[in-house]
């Protein structure tokens, strides 16, 4: 191992550490010296360890106190949308008209119906765009219309989570979300300090002025994207400010600069244009009428690639999403209730069909990026157990982050000998570490581990959990 302070409490894992316990006493010392390194009271630590072939658990250490799980939650979310809507479920998005097409004009209005796809990119849009231009129709004479009517949702401030509303991991779930509501700033610094950094953006969006004032540092490369700003002023216009060290090389950010329903206009009347398309009114909010004609459909990818979309990256905006849409297939058609609401008891619901204890749980959004949601150790072991029986097993694993190779658990584990034998889906707040999956030994057996750390010093307990699955890894039982 590069790390020797891992390394270090690696090897006291294997010498000390007794293979099953039970209590705050039975952490496997590794852990236990992790934990005491940073800090961390074991009182403040949820962990829970099984064999999936085995009745007891093989560690549970405060196992039945609920605690924040940060974007681990997104498990929860993705066992429910796989159980209730299978793996093959997709989205499908909607094309209509509403007049005649004579001589390459619509007489009429144009309609974008949104089916609440959570990975409708730019791309995808812009095939449908020029399908449109191949069915003969190069000017629409009315308006090209959005609706997002699909979802019915409460309202949602980008801003109340930390004050930065700015940043993608806040925007919320909407009927008509077009590319995560996400702009990408490809940025490439100077060859000196000071040097203006080089801006490409995508995707075009009309009526967005960029301000570009990030300039090239001399800096080492660390937290590249520390120093960077992004603030939206009125007139849609975006000020990007900070530096980026030279050091990084060409890296890429990115912003949501606009409200969903601003973003979808937007990007669909520059993509129109791109196109060739002309347009006698504007691209604006509405709902299909009802006699509109459907021109074609286009549907998303099957929920299996959009649950490993969002658990190898942690993406909130799809896990916002997947429970609104679990809340929109298990309300009946007279309902009233927002769809975030019934997804979070749908998604409860389903856990508890399941045979998992949901006592202590608290579902906000679906995505962990919350400061109530809550869940006990045991009861996220028992939905990897659960998941494990399912016939949709390989692809709720496939989904989660291999550790030391790739999604956000890329960095983990490093040179060690556990490195790409755990699927582990982790994460993080201010005041929470978190991680739960599964891991394979040397002897070929597997585990569901979970471990939770709420403590204000919880960020530097990643070698405490890495010491955890280590010490799994080394044969504990």
């Amino acid at each position: 191992m590069k790390n020797p302070s891992l390394c270090a409490l690696f090897i006291a894992g294997l010498l000390l550490a007794p293979i099953t316990h039970a209590g705050v006493a039975g952490l496997p010392p590794g852990v236990r010296l992790a934990l005491d390194s940073a800090r961390i009271p074991a009182e403040a630590v949820s962990l829970w360890t099984r064999p999936v072939d085995h009745a007891t658990p093989a560690l549970a250490i405060n196992a039945t106190a609920p605690m924040n799980p940060a974007s681990v939650m997104k498990l929860v979310t993705a066992f429910s949308a796989l159980e209730r809507l299978g793996p093959a479920h997709t989205w499908t998005t909607r094309i209509a008209r509403d007049g005649p097409i004579r001589a390459g004009v619509l007489e009429g209005n144009l309609y974008l119906v949104g089916g609440a796809d959570p990975v409708l990119g730019y791309d995808r849009l812009w095939k449908v765009l020029r399908r449109l231009r191949a069915l003969g129709i190069e000017r629409v004479a009315g308006d090209i219309v959005l609706d997002a009517s699909v979802l019915r949702l409460p309202p949602h401030d980008p801003d109340a989570f930390d004050g930065r509303g700015v940043r993608p991991y806040n925007s919320g779930p909407y009927g008509l979300l077009l590319q995560y509501n996400t702009l990408l700033l490809g940025l490439t610094p100077g060859k000196a300090a000071n040097a203006p950094v080089a801006l490409a953006a995508e995707p075009p969006l009309a009526g967005l002025v960029i301000d570009n004032r990030v300039l090239t540092s001399d800096a080492p490369c660390g937290s590249w994207y520390q120093d960077l700003q992004a603030v939206v002023e009125p007139g849609r216009r975006l000020v990007l400010s900070g530096s980026l060290p030279a050091a990084c090389g060409p890296r890429t950010w990115s912003a949501a600069p606009l409200p969903p329903a601003e973003f979808g206009s937007a990007l669909v009347a520059a993509l129109w244009s791109e196109v060739g398309g002309h347009l006698g009114g504007t691209v604006r909010e509405g709902r299909l009428p009802t006699g509109a004609e459907e021109l074609f459909s286009d549907d998303s990818d099957p929920l299996a690639d959009v649950v490993r979309d969002m658990n190898k990256w942690s993406s909130n905006v799809i896990a916002r999403q997947l429970l609104a849409t679990l809340g929109r297939v298990s309300l009946r058609e007279d309902a009233t209730e927002d769809m975030v609401t019934a997804g979070a008891r749908a998604a409860a619901a389903t856990l508890a069909a399941a045979g998992i204890d949901t006592d202590g749980l608290v579902i906000e959004n679906g995505s962990g990026l919350s400061r109530i949601e809550r869940i006990r150790a045991d009861s996220l072991g028992m939905l990897l157990l659960a998941a494990w029986q399912r016939p949709w097993m390989p692809e709720f694993i496939a989904a989660l982050p291999v550790a030391g190779v790739d999604g956000t658990a890329r960095r983990r584990l490093g040179d060690s000998p556990a490195r790409g034998q755990a699927h582990i889906k982790t994460g993080t707040l201010n005041g929470v570490r978190a991680m739960a999956g599964y891991l394979l030994d040397r002897n070929g057996q597997r585990h569901a581990v979970v471990m939770m750390v709420n403590h204000p010093e919880a960020a530097a307990s990643a070698a405490a959990q890495d010491a955890l699955l280590e010490w799994l890894w080394s044969g504990a039982e």
